[in-house]
């Protein structure tokens, strides 16, 4: 290594913002806005058009009118890089680096927008607690967002210790891992500390963020993480294993063992927005399945030579799996079909033919009456 790259290394690790992520990277991003005499910042917390952002000489409020995009994606969001105002009052956020990635799902408007959770993500950590029974087509939901995201996904068993037969609670791990395959999945107790300092070791480096329902234990995990009771917390409904929101904004917080968490509300829906691909990696085994069907174009329905109902005629691939991606794939194409002309025209090339067919069969049947 040459004494110059050694140095630009060393300088990095010394930036005051290095424990929130700062690297070489955001460095090299930021350099256009250095010789305006901007400040580099990381956006902690949102709200009411203004944001807290973490900067080298401490935490400011600014206010984001600069920023206000017809993209709902690109608005202001905590984990944001940003350049900012050097001083003044109010302060405002300029412009935003460049995100590495996204977390994004559909909002339940009309309008089917896209509305940005995280930004910057390294690891999604989707916390699903054990008071009630698994809900295993949500954890698929979470799965597809957090792989199209770009962060690598986590599957958090909360509240293990409500599962004390350890055959039990493996089975419950066994199921989860079935489900997300290529995902680690922890069970993790912050009652009793079992499996935190785990999670610890694997959130320690990079930025990781916080998903799931409410009453799921994701602010008493955060607290458990972060050594102290910083986040509220309040006690789920013993009736049903819900909780009413407790955090009511993101908030992006420094992990003492190296590394950053943002919390975040509960979510009430999980809606995809284009995640094709994500949707692909948490069905990874029926989309390897599917390259043994005879057609290329096979929908796994009825067609002769389908290698994906071969695999669930003999067992070997669950019905609620192919369920649950048929399902999944359904929704995103309706997702993307209200922003892709192309997809639209496709899908409603699919609704005619689909209602031929059913017009044909009808008279088929009414003939065979007759």
């Amino acid at each position: 290594m040459s004494f110059s790259l050694a140095s630009h290394e060393a300088s990095s690790a010394a930036h005051p913002l290095a424990p929130y992520g700062w690297d070489e990277g955001w460095e090299a991003e930021f350099t256009p806005y250095a010789a305006q005499g901007l400040l580099p910042g990381r956006v902690v917390r949102v709200d009411r058009g203004q944001c807290d952002v973490v900067t080298p000489g401490g935490t400011v409020r600014a206010d984001t009118e600069f920023v206000v995009p017809r993209d709902p994606l690109k608005v202001v969001c905590t984990g944001d890089w940003v350049a900012a105002d050097p001083g003044g009052d109010p302060r405002y956020v300029r412009t935003l680096l460049p995100r590495r990635t996204a977390f994004v799902r559909s909002t339940s408007s009309k309008r089917s927008e896209g509305q940005i959770l995280a930004a910057n993500v390294d690891q999604a950590i989707i916390a699903v607690p054990l008071a009630v029974e698994l809900d295993l087509g949500r954890i698929e939901r979470f799965l597809a967002l957090a792989w199209e995201s770009g962060a690598q996904p986590l599957v958090v068993l909360t509240k293990a210790d409500l599962v004390p037969d350890p055959t039990g609670l493996s089975y419950l791990v066994e199921d989860v891992e079935t489900t997300a395959p290529g995902v680690q999945v922890l069970a993790v107790s912050a009652a009793t500390g079992e499996g935190v300092d785990v999670l610890s070791a694997v959130v320690g480096g990079g930025t990781s963020v916080l998903l799931g329902v409410s009453g799921a234990g994701k602010s008493t995990l955060a607290n458990a993480l972060l050594g102290e009771d910083v986040m509220e917390v309040r006690a789920t409904r013993d009736i049903d294993g819900k909780g009413r929101h407790t955090t009511t904004t993101r908030n992006l917080l420094v992990l003492p063992g190296g590394g950053v968490l943002i919390d975040t509300p509960g979510l009430r829906g999980v809606g995809l927005w284009d995640a094709g691909q994500g949707v692909g990696q948490v069905f990874a085994e029926i989309e390897e399945l599917a390259q043994g069907c005879r057609f290329h174009d096979c929908a796994h329905g009825s067609e002769p030579g389908c290698a994906v109902l071969a695999a669930l005629a003999d067992g070997s691939l669950p019905e609620r799996r192919l369920e649950s991606y048929r399902k999944l794939l359904r929704e995103n194409k309706r997702i993307v079909a209200k922003t892709d002309a192309r997809m639209r025209a496709e899908l409603r090339r699919d609704w005619r033919l689909k209602g031929a067919e059913g017009r044909a069969a009808m008279e088929a049947k009414r003939g065979r009456i007759r």
